[in-house]
């Protein structure tokens, strides 16, 4: 994930033993204003919009690794943490550079696999 877009990946449901791409999300980002307040302002509710679109995908998770390119990552851990839902959801992240859809579910399942 970055700040303008998310790939989710997980298991379609608990009985699925592979990795697969659940969704994508995107975050156009705050059209341009004049007022430096009022654009932190929208920028920061665009932020917590796509934060909920992309826990859309995670509803009954219980385990979930967060991998970008920046601290977005880093920013939608704090969200969960602050979300009741997810609270108890344990959270891990890496850094990492852009790669494909199918690069990333085998990435995925690898970051699973050494964990469990």
């Amino acid at each position: 994930m970055d700040s303008h877009h998310a790939t989710v990946v997980g298991k379609l449901d608990e009985e699925a033993e592979n990795f697969s791409v659940l969704g994508h999300v995107e975050n156009a980002g705050a059209s341009f204003n004049t007022s430096e307040k009022n654009a932190h302002n929208d920028e920061k509710t665009l932020q917590h919009k796509y934060f909920k679109e992309i826990l859309v995908h995670m509803q009954n998770a219980e385990e979930v690794h967060i991998s970008g390119t920046g601290t977005s990552q880093e920013q939608l851990m704090h969200f969960m943490a602050e979300t009741p839902q997810f609270k108890d959801t344990i959270t891990t992240e890496s850094t990492s550079n852009k790669m494909s859809d199918e690069n990333f579910v085998l990435y995925i399942g690898t970051k699973f696999n050494n964990l469990n």
